[in-house]
């Protein structure tokens, strides 16, 4: 019992005593090919985050160590992302004001509040979140960040820095500054551009990063392309990282919570998609909680790591899938080749052209964005599709961070304005059917004189109350003065709040004043229980709270003086 708990909350255990040895020529060349590529685009990503490149290599190593240890996914793997690392420099900037040791720090913080939000998420259940943000609107987020990417790298590839960090005002600057492009740096970073982009087309199981960073640091030095003012990466310090926590008081705490808590809901919704992609289509179920933990135990230790904050890689994910790794020991092989990297060869690092970083994140930026789901959702849903571009422009308008407060807020006016209207329905009899079905579009259905069978298809809550209200005085003014029971299907409604009960109350009170019998039928769950607590199931009264529709309409037709007789009706919901 002890240790299937333990293997529950520590996959790796049960991973590791399971294992069969077939299994490990794939999970080394996996782990190794997902090296060769996380290695190349952790330095690139480290750039876009605002850190050396030794950072971006500390966060591609423990957090996968973490989430090997407690994540449910057998092919993820985590690491630096363009768009948390985006999201990471839009939180720091403004807080650091400039000073290197402060944005160091702030990261470090910003990775350990990430981390323990996220374990705190997985332990009281809140797993359910990466269903949150819908795919529409996680694709406009995308996009926005995308284009951010790609607007924010162009001067590197360029040969100059942009000084303004929005948008437009970046397109602004650049469309007046081309004059200022540096020939050189523009040659380089469009030679490794087109390199990976041709590896791409030609040979995608090269790792394009790796080839184009490599080709740039060789140019350099075999052409000794320096002489000519390229911005190069300069000397990596060597070693691994050192474990510390930072010094953090109550102000830092306070003034990263809320970019911790936008990334934990981002970083998490995109991880946990990727992971489910892979999982179904190597057939087997991950536990979202789990990865919540095992997410926030990587981002923690990149945070003690003096890293940044990561994610799911979905290009790592899918090079691991490809070359066939088969468990998490690919992201243990993967962490130590990159150990190997800050051991033995951060020298020839100091070669790499900043321009080759710049082509490596304008691939990435290229590769998020995500059109074709935007042509489907448009296709399916108009609705949707303008809410993913509202994303888009709020995130590339307003900033990053803003974006994704934005992003949340409407996918939660978007859940609230569903659940507040839910669709109704009245019931009867249809031709061919068996039981109670809705009678809307029916050909031939049939009602029961002086019984209106009603239902609601939400639980009546604090945001519904009202509406449930106003239908049900609409459906019994259209059923007329001869209505004598109103039958409430609760079905639907798995819960019940105070509000709700108000509700039901009021409705109650309503109809017994005009002599209609307020009865329900099929309560369940939460919503019986909080009836009876509420006392409103003995208002009601044991004989009219039915454990069908079958048994409410035997008790109204037991009731009538004369048996009632099915009518046809052509009403619509």
């Amino acid at each position: 019992m002890l240790l299937a708990k333990l293997e529950y909350w520590v996959p790796l255990l049960h991973t590791v005593r399971t294992y069969r040895v077939e299994w490990l020529r794939n999970d080394f060349v996996a782990g190794m090919s997902v090296a060769a590529i996380q290695i190349p685009t952790a330095i690139a990503y480290a750039q876009l985050a605002g850190f050396g490149p030794e950072v971006g290599l500390y966060a591609s190593m423990l957090p996968l160590v973490a989430y090997a240890l407690f994540g449910s996914s057998r092919q993820l793997i985590v690491g630096p992302d363009a768009a948390t690392c985006a999201i990471v420099a839009a939180v720091l900037v403004p807080l650091a004001a400039g000073d290197p040791e402060k944005y160091a720090v702030f990261s470090a913080i910003l990775g350990l509040l990430v981390g323990g939000l996220c374990i705190l998420g997985g332990i009281t259940r809140l797993g359910f979140l990466a269903d949150f943000l819908s795919r529409p609107v996680l694709t406009g987020l995308m996009n926005g960040i995308a284009l951010s990417i790609i607007v924010g790298q162009l001067g590197k590839v360029l040969g100059f820095s942009a000084e303004a960090h929005r948008f437009s005002l970046i397109i602004l600057e650049f469309a007046s500054r081309l004059r200022e492009t540096h020939l050189p740096t523009l040659a380089l970073g469009g030679g490794v551009l087109a390199l990976i982009l041709l590896l791409g087309k030609k040979a995608p199981r090269v790792p394009g990063p790796l080839a184009g960073i490599v080709f740039g640091g060789l140019a350099v030095y075999l052409l000794n392309l320096g002489a000519y003012d390229l911005k190069l990466v300069g000397s990596v310090p060597a070693g691994l990282p050192s474990l510390s926590l930072p010094a953090a008081g109550l102000d830092e705490i306070e003034a990263l919570l809320s970019g911790a808590l936008g990334i934990a809901v981002v970083s998490f919704c995109s991880a946990v998609l990727t992971a489910r992609i892979f999982a179904a289509k190597n057939h087997y179920v991950i536990d979202a909680n789990r990865d919540l933990v095992a997410l926030g135990a990587a981002n923690v230790m990149t945070g003690l790591s003096h890293g940044f904050v990561i994610s799911g890689a979905d290009s790592r994910t899918a090079v691991n899938d490809l070359v066939g790794g088969k468990t998490q020991i690919t992201s243990l092989v993967a962490a130590g080749c990159t150990a190997l990297v800050l051991l033995f060869l951060t020298a020839p690092l100091a070669f790499v052209p900043v321009a080759a970083l710049g082509a490596v994140l304008l691939v990435a930026g290229f590769k998020l964005l995500d059109i074709r789901s935007l042509r489907k959702v448009y296709f399916l849903s108009r609705f949707e599709f303008w809410h993913s571009i509202v994303t888009t422009v709020a995130v590339i308008a307003l900033g990053i961070v803003p974006g994704i407060l934005l992003a949340i807020s409407l996918a939660i006016a978007k859940l609230l304005q569903a659940a507040s209207r839910p669709n109704e329905a009245i019931i009867g009899r249809v031709p061919g059917l068996d039981g109670y079905n809705e009678i809307t579009g029916q050909a031939g259905a049939e009602t029961i004189p002086g019984l209106l069978i009603y239902r609601f298809d939400g639980a009546p809550l604090f945001f519904n109350a009202d509406y449930l209200k106003r239908r049900v005085r609409a459906r019994v003014a259209e059923a007329g003065p001869d209505l004598r029971w109103f039958l409430y299907v609760a079905e639907p409604a798995n819960f019940l709040d105070v509000t709700g009960v108000e509700s039901l109350e009021s409705l109650r009170a309503e109809l017994a004043e005009h002599g209609i019998t307020f009865a329900i039928a099929r309560p369940r769950g939460r919503f019986l229980s909080m009836l009876k607590r509420s006392g409103l199931a003995d208002r009601i009264g044991s004989n009219h709270i039915f454990p069908s529709i079958r048994s409410a309409v035997q008790a109204f037709l037991n009731s009538s003086p004369v048996a009632a007789a099915p009518t046809s009706t052509s009403s619509s919901t």
